[in-house]
């Protein structure tokens, strides 16, 4: 079979059943078995895109079906869907916040933060100048207080570690970039197992914070950047690359990845990218490369 269509849905939520498969499958002309790659939430349905006139309107058919139902779709070539590189995005990705907005929490102005972070995440403000503005107000803060907020606040998004190891055991390289801070890339990416990871570098004076950040400030751009240097260091071509994000700085990755995914995103993120995650979890990123849970490595 040349394409397969992989349904994925929350593991909370198992929605992908044998009715839904076999609904699925009569639409689906030239569709083979499904195969089953986690029962009640992800399958592949294999089928011959050639036996299928109309290609874009039968995949928003397909899609109508699933409307109402906390399953994902998405549909590619049945060939190269393992990737030998990985790049993440960390803030809403990785991890279920956003770091800067809680490390205000400390200063007691989240709520002020949290706005622009979210204008800047939806492309609606340019990103480094509202990074350097939001930095402003930590001057004084206790270095020590980002431990705190690590301990505390952060918590680690759903699948994100199976994801990762899984990846790394079946030799692709992982590396985590974000447009936040490398306070936190270090602890997060230490927990998760990442390769590498990057960030931007909260400036200190002693103990405590400055208002300032080590520039040139890493954003979509330097993102980019380091998927083009990663791609070219472990000799592949960028059709074995993944990318997923949530926000406008992650679209310049998510778009020059052979696989960009758009993961629980920004619309304006999620109607640009490859694939978009709007249900699963993180293990959704092994089941879209063919992966099945007896295949996941966890410890």
């Amino acid at each position: 079979m040349s394409h397969i269509a992989t349904l994925i849905s929350n593991p909370a939520e198992p929605a992908v059943d044998d009715a839904l498969l076999r609904k699925l499958s009569h639409m689906t002309p030239g569709a083979g078995p499904a195969r089953i790659l986690n029962p009640g939430i992800a399958a592949d349905l294999p089928f011959e895109a050639g036996d299928i006139p109309g290609h874009g309107d039968f995949l928003a058919t397909l899609r109508d079906e699933l409307a109402g139902l906390p399953v994902d779709l998405f549909v590619q070539k049945a060939e190269g869907r393992r990737k030998r590189l990985l790049l993440a995005d960390m803030d809403s990705t990785m991890i279920g916040q956003e770091c800067i907005d809680e490390l205000a929490a400390e200063v007691g102005v989240k709520e002020h933060i949290a706005a622009i972070t979210e204008r800047a995440m939806r492309g609606e403000i340019a990103f480094e100048p509202a990074l350097r503005e939001r930095v402003s107000v930590f001057k004084g803060l206790p270095v020590a207080a980002i431990q705190r907020v690590i301990d505390q606040r952060i918590t680690l998004t759903p699948g994100g570690r199976t994801l990762v190891q899984t990846m790394k055991a079946d030799g692709a390289r992982c590396a985590l970039v974000s447009g936040g801070f490398t306070h936190f890339t270090g602890a997060i990416s230490k927990m998760i197992g990442f390769d590498e990871n990057h960030a931007n570098t909260l400036e200190t004076d002693g103990d405590m914070l400055a208002c300032t950040l080590h520039e040139p400030i890493l954003g979509k751009d330097a993102k980019l950047g380091h998927l083009k240097r990663l791609t070219a260091e472990v000799g592949l071509d960028p059709s074995q690359t993944m990318a997923v994000g949530d926000g406008a700085n992650d679209l310049a990755m998510i778009q020059a990845s052979g696989l960009g995914v758009a993961f629980h995103a920004k619309p304006a993120v999620a109607v640009q990218a490859d694939a978009r995650i709007d249900h699963g979890d993180l293990t959704a990123l092994l089941y879209l490369q063919g992966y099945g849970v007896d295949e996941f490595t966890i410890d």
